[in-house]
């Protein structure tokens, strides 16, 4: 096991990460806040997920909060110039102005080579909500909470929201959530299908850890990775027959490749497999890092 505090910009770690077992824990670390949201940690989330990318033990990754809260929001500390762009600790700019810092972490989330579980263990408001959208299965403990409150703040979703809300719950049902900006309980995040199960409290992280370690002891970690982000691209594909040309060219690789070979040999011989290849393997080989960084930025 290794356990890491993250330190941001901000000099502080805001948050802690942990590697057990094939499984990363990211665990966002400001009580004391309710794990609001800096710009501090913003810069570790970047950093944690470009360390479990880079680990070829980690299979899964868990995103959850320490204390009470999984995250209140954005941390309003700086009274009502927390959103002036001036403000924003940002070394990029897209379209001459300051990028938003919850899509720099959203967006970095949405990169990763390993799959990620939200286990949302209290109020997860704002960009704590938003930042789950990027991530595959949402569980949401019975206390937590939910909403999009920007309109009643004056702003609109960050995070990239815009893109990943209605795709993630529908059109109807994300603009009924932020034009209303309320909060909401988990059965009717359950309901609208942001989160996919609701549990006890004190079975979330238990339940989340039993889906991460489902992941790590019995899947090709190269075709987890490249199914991932041929999901996710896919869901801006123009027509299926995008998904096949696709689907074909991944096929015949990974057919080839000792993974197939092991899942094959496992299943006829009744044992588990022993799969050796890794995420890196399948992203750039196989699929293309997604999602695509703008022209202007390179690759």
């Amino acid at each position: 096991m290794a356990v890491a505090a993250m330190t941001s910009v901000d000099g502080a770690g805001t948050i802690a990460l942990d590697v057990a077992d094939g499984i990363a824990t990211i665990t966002l670390d400001r009580p004391d806040r309710l794990n609001a949201f800096t710009p501090g940690m913003a810069v570790e989330l970047v950093a944690a997920f470009d360390t479990t990318d880079a680990d070829d033990a980690v299979r899964a990754v868990i995103v959850t909060g320490r204390g009470r809260a999984f995250c209140a929001g954005a941390d309003l500390g700086g009274g009502s110039t927390t959103f002036v762009p001036s403000q924003a600790r940002t070394v990029e700019t897209i379209d001459g102005v300051p990028r938003d810092l919850g899509g720099v972490a959203a967006l970095r989330i949405a990169a990763s080579r390993k799959p990620v579980i939200a286990a949302v263990n209290g109020p997860a408001v704002g960009v704590g909500a938003t930042m789950t959208l990027p991530m595959d299965v949402r569980l949401a403990a019975e206390s937590a909470r939910f909403g999009f409150v920007f309109a009643r703040r004056g702003l609109v979703p960050e995070a990239a929201s815009s893109w990943f809300l209605p795709r993630v719950v529908g059109i109807s049902q994300a603009m009924e959530w932020v034009a209303t900006g309320r909060v909401f309980p988990a059965a009717e995040a359950l309901t609208g299908r942001l989160v996919s199960r609701v549990v006890p409290d004190a079975d979330l992280l238990t339940t989340a850890r039993a889906l991460a370690t489902e992941i790590a002891e019995n899947t090709s970690a190269v075709a987890v990775a490249a199914a991932r982000h041929m999901m996710w691209s896919m869901l801006g594909a123009a027509n299926p027959w995008e998904a096949h040309r696709l689907d074909s060219r991944v096929i015949a690789a990974l057919g080839a490749g000792p993974d197939v070979a092991e899942g094959v040999a496992s299943f006829l011989e009744k044992r588990p497999p022993r799969f050796t290849a890794s995420a890196g393997d399948a992203v750039p080989d196989l699929v293309a890092e997604w999602p695509p960084r703008p022209d202007e930025w390179g690759r």
